[in-house]
This record gives structure tokens, sequence and C-alpha cells, in this order.
């Protein structure tokens, strides 16, 4: 079984709030996660017609079964049943007495921020990262590996094979969490959008040749992009915003939360049609800037990601701001490490005296070039 590295931090919320709110992508694991935390307290699937039915019909005699706590889990279904659970939650002030899981971030959380603000913990847990499968030994030593079959948990815990799995995974997405969320009349034209979006993967995103690729204006490529976004199935690295006293580009850049689905997408099938891939580089990079996505998800940390580039061409993929100075870090696929690949990062550091700088790369090379200046190999993204 694969310990999950956000369960310190779950623990922790659920001595400080009444309420733990875990939201992230389907067939994340919160469920499993949830069950873990609570042994022994009663778990309810909104999911189920019946339940939601009674929880809708009759919210406060439905909640009076829980006075205990429970597990609540896909709780966006029923959402005027967030009113009367602030109440209980006001009557009784004991720490950790519901967790409430959804798939639906923008749902989940428009409820919490509503009717239990001050009261609900709130954490994301995105599918499996490699840190969690080095720790479970289950990691592959060849990072190729990771992109390809991404990290739902159900596909490495049964052994499954990631296409078919992640197509059903598609269709269901599309064919069901989409109409609970908007009512989409062109799904046609919404599903060729989402393939045109994995071909931005790594990408600065141009709203308006994306709307006229996809066949509809730009104001519904914004709202679908919400849409992919509060689904986690994508997110959107904005650009680092700073006194460096040059133009820089303020679009954001588009990734995926999980390289597996992307593949899946792009129609690679393989790992040797992946390395062949005119978009390794930015399949690469994608699969890296997850995972340290993940690992601040882990910790309890949502913000503070960025890319940088200016409009002359030097750039940085990613910038952290997870201690006082800025981490930045180069990616780069590549198995042998060149001086030109410092390029960006030694532009940076000539600005920001204070900074620290990485270059990731996909060989395996691991060598300190000064004292704010590294190079490592794709394993390190496990301590990022």
């Amino acid at each position: 079984m694969v310990t999950r590295m956000i369960l310190p931090e779950a623990k922790l919320a659920l001595t400080q709030f009444r309420a733990l709110c875990i939201t992230g992508p389907r067939q994340s694991g919160k469920t499993t996660l949830s069950k873990q935390l609570f042994k022994g307290k009663p778990y309810v699937n909104f999911e189920n017609p019946s339940v939601q039915h009674e929880a809708e019909l009759t919210p406060e005699a439905f909640l009076k079964k829980y006075r205990g706590g429970a597990v609540f889990d896909e709780v966006q279904r029923v959402p005027h049943i967030f009113r009367y659970l602030q109440e209980m939650l006001d009557n009784n002030t004991k720490r950790g007495q519901f967790i409430l899981t959804g798939s639906n971030n923008f749902l989940l959380q428009e409820q919490v921020s509503q009717s239990l603000a001050g009261r609900a913990g709130y954490l994301s847990l995105l599918p499996f990262s490699y840190a969690e499968l080095a720790n479970a030994k289950l990691a592959a030593k060849d990072v190729n590996k990771h992109i390809l079959t991404g990290g739902y948990p159900e596909i490495w815990n049964e052994q499954l094979i990631p296409g078919t799995w992640l197509n059903s995974y598609i269709q269901t997405y599309v064919q069901r969490d989409v109409r609970l969320l908007r009512n989409i009349s062109n799904l046609a034209a919404f599903n060729r959008f989402i393939y045109l979006c994995a071909n931005y993967a790594g990408q600065i995103l141009n709203r308006d040749e994306l709307a006229q690729q996809t066949g509809v204006d730009t104001k519904t490529i914004l709202a679908w992009l919400g849409l992919l976004e509060n689904s986690y199935i994508i997110y959107l690295l904005q650009p680092w915003y700073n006194n460096m006293n040059k133009r820089i580009v303020k679009s954001p850049k588009l990734y995926f939360y999980d390289t597996g689905l992307l593949c899946h997408l792009l129609g690679i099938k393989s790992i040797a049609s992946l390395k062949k891939n005119n978009a390794y580089g930015a399949l690469f990079e994608n699969w890296v800037i997850t995972e340290i996505k993940k690992n601040n998800f882990n910790a309890g940390q949502n913000e503070g990601m960025y890319y940088f580039r200016d409009n002359v061409g030097n750039e940085v993929d990613l910038i952290t701001e997870k201690n006082e100075a800025p981490l930045a870090i180069e990616i780069k696929a590549a198995t042998k490490v060149s001086s030109s690949m410092l390029k960006g990062l030694q532009f940076w550091q000539k600005n920001q005296p204070k900074g620290q700088s990485i270059l990731l790369h996909g060989g395996n090379t691991n060598e300190i070039v000064n004292d704010r200046l590294g190079i490592a190999p794709w394993t390190e993204v496990a301590n990022l």
C-alpha cells in the first residue's frame, strides 16, 4: 500500500478544524484517505441516488444520524446541506468531526467559503507522486514509465493498462461530470477542445487561437478552461511578476495534472513513441512541474509556483517561493548536460543575487556548479 504524503497534514488539520475538506480529481484516492483518517466512522457517498435524495428531502433529519461525525463523499452534489451542517458545527465546536470530499474544486470551495468559513480546513489530494511511489518501492527506474503511466492510484495498485483505463476516465468525465457542472450543448466541440488543450501542454496559452481552432468564441473557451481547472484536469502556471526592469510575458502556461492522461490524449501508447514524439520535452517538463505541485499540495501549500520569460527570450521553466529567496528550476529532458542549458538560470542569477537555482534533467548527472547553482537528475524531483 502506498502511504500518502499528505497524511500528516490531514491529521494536523483535523486537530485544528471542525471539518476537513479534501478536494482533488476523480480517482485520486480521496475516499481511501478519508476512510484511513476516520476509521470506524460512517461513510456516506452522495453519488448514491437514494442517499442524495434523502439528504435533499430532509437535510436536518439526515444530518442528525451523523452527530458523531462521518465522511461525506462528493458532498458538492447536495450544496444546500452546507447551511444545515454550519448550524451543527456551530453547536458543537469539537475538532475533526467531518471529512468532506469533492471532485470539483469550484463547487466545494464556493460552499465552504459561504457556509463553513473558519469551521473547515481545506486540502487538495492529487494522484500518486513519484516521491510516494519511490517510498513504497514501486517507482520505475525509467522516468518515461512515470510520464506515460501518470499517477492515478488504481492504475498502479492493480497494474492496469493505462490507455484502457484512461479512455474510460475521459468518457466518464465528459459524459457525466461536465454535464453536472455546466449545460454544454455541443459536447463534440468540448471534446475537441480537450484534445486541443493537450497539444498546448507546456506552452503559453493563446485563448483566441484555441477558440478559433475549437470553433467557439473566446468567452466559451474561458468558461471551459475553468471547468477543466476546477475538475483538476489542467492548471495554469502564472508568470513571475517582479521588478527586474524587463518586459515580461504576462500570459499563463497550460499544464495537465496527470501526464498519463495527457499522453493518452496525444495518442502516445508506448515508451518508444513517447521518446520519439516532438512534444517529448514539453511532456517531461509537464511531469516535473506537476510532481513539484503534488509535493506542495501534500505539504498543504497551494501557491508560489510561476514561470519566467521576458520579451527577448530569457526564460526559466519554474520559479518556486517555498523559502524567503525564490528557487529557479530549469527543466531539460536531455540525458546529457551542456553549458547552454544553464543560460536561463545564469540570467536569473544576475537579477536575483539571493536566489538559488537548479537544472533538473533526464540523466544521472549530479553536480554543484557554484554555491547558488546545482545540476540534478530527474529523481531529485522527489525532494523539491
